[in-house]
């Protein structure tokens, strides 16, 4: 039977899009000091303090606090600290990790009291992202912050040295960047090219599958992803793994993954997206974007009622922990669900609208606190 001729009135179909091409991560350009040496993973008066730090640190034989975020970048980061400590001659038993409560930052009441509480005369701080705040604890101490998350010149504890890859791009993660202070695959992900100005890491990749060092970094994560947040448990594997066989092996991981696995296949998956990169003219900042809303708002004093952890982390995957009214205050701003001008009624041979939409996720039962990931 012959194909109908197609009808003179009909649009052909548009071709497709072509996808825009983003330049491996490593291209990024890098900034460059006055002699045209390359700033990177830091600042190098920076990296210069933050070793002497850490060997002042390890010379002064005193209680040493660690505290890691609670991902497998900040837990990586300690894990080579804390080890470097050791070599360096500071006794183990004057070493311990401090892990934050879920929902909680450094500077939360609670948690710094605890931190206060192991007595430490030397505090490093890894991965957590900063603010411009008190002193870490409340007793006489010297504090570290190593980290990689968007921070302003004084954005850091009150009387504490830093180191920050945040302004050094390609931007290295927290790890890699206490890989370099104490001479690593944090959340580079595994397509990253460990090319310039990334070290060279043939030798890991030589004795370690790519496999084994991802199912690794799953591992790793698990335990902060189940219901009890049993971010202990990926320290303690972490601590004691000699590599990352140890840890795709670690019983207690395995469960952690399983359990989280179980839930992901239980529950509908929910996913927001948000294109940047590739997508709009650069710069990407969301950290601006987000803060530009928060200004345009009716009231004025809602940017100083979102508080410190509202736009924080990276330019290009902001997030932060704020009140509920303020966040359904933020959505409103930003016109989540508002219906665009000059949109045309639906016709009713239309298919059946999502169910799982925008909408529905932010509607659905409120807690004390948000944690608004973009």
């Amino acid at each position: 039977m012959k194909r109908a001729a197609p009808s003179s009135g009909k649009v052909a179909s548009k071709a497709k899009k072509a996808r825009p091409k983003i330049p491996e991560y490593h291209l990024t350009p890098s900034l460059k000091d006055d002699s045209g040496e390359i700033i990177w993973p830091a600042p190098k008066d920076q990296m210069e303090r933050a070793r002497n730090f850490i060997q002042r640190c390890a010379s002064a034989g005193k209680k040493t606090l660690i505290v890691p975020d609670k991902d497998a970048d900040g837990l990586s980061s300690g894990v080579i600290l804390q080890k470097t400590l050791v070599l360096l001659g500071l006794r183990p038993e004057l070493i311990s990790a401090h892990l934050l409560q879920k929902g909680n930052s450094i500077h939360t009441d609670s948690e710094r009291q605890a931190m206060a509480a192991h007595e430490p005369e030397y505090v490093f701080v890894l991965d957590q992202g900063s603010r411009k705040s008190p002193p870490v604890i409340d007793r006489p101490h010297k504090a570290l912050i190593v980290d990689h998350h968007y921070a302003e010149e004084d954005d850091f504890p009150e009387g504490s040295e830093h180191v920050t890859a945040c302004n050094s791009p390609p931007v290295a993660t927290s790890s890699l960047l206490t890989y370099h202070l104490c001479r690593t695959q944090g959340d580079l992900g595994t397509t990253l090219k460990w090319e310039p100005p990334f070290p060279d890491m043939r030798h890991v990749f030589k004795a370690y599958t790519k496999k084994s060092l991802t199912d690794a970094v799953a591992m790793i994560n698990a335990p902060r992803r189940t219901a009890s947040f049993n971010v202990p448990a990926a320290w303690k594997a972490v601590t004691a793994a000699e590599g990352p066989v140890d840890l795709v092996n670690h019983k207690e991981l395995n469960a952690a993954r399983t359990e989280v696995q179980a839930e992901v296949e239980r529950s509908k998956l929910e996913v927001v997206l948000v294109a940047n990169e590739g997508v709009r003219d650069p710069p990407v900042n969301i950290i601006a974007v987000l803060k530009e809303v928060a200004d345009r708002a009716p009231d004025q004093t809602l940017r100083e009622r979102l508080g410190q952890s509202f736009a924080r982390g990276h330019k290009e995957a902001s997030g932060g922990i704020v009140p509920v009214d303020e966040f359904e205050e933020l959505m409103a701003c930003m016109e989540v669900g508002k219906k665009p001008e000059g949109t045309s009624p639906r016709k009713k041979k239309d298919a059946a609208p999502q169910s799982n939409t925008l909408m529905n996720y932010f509607g659905k039962g409120s807690t004390t606190k948000i944690n608004a990931d973009q």
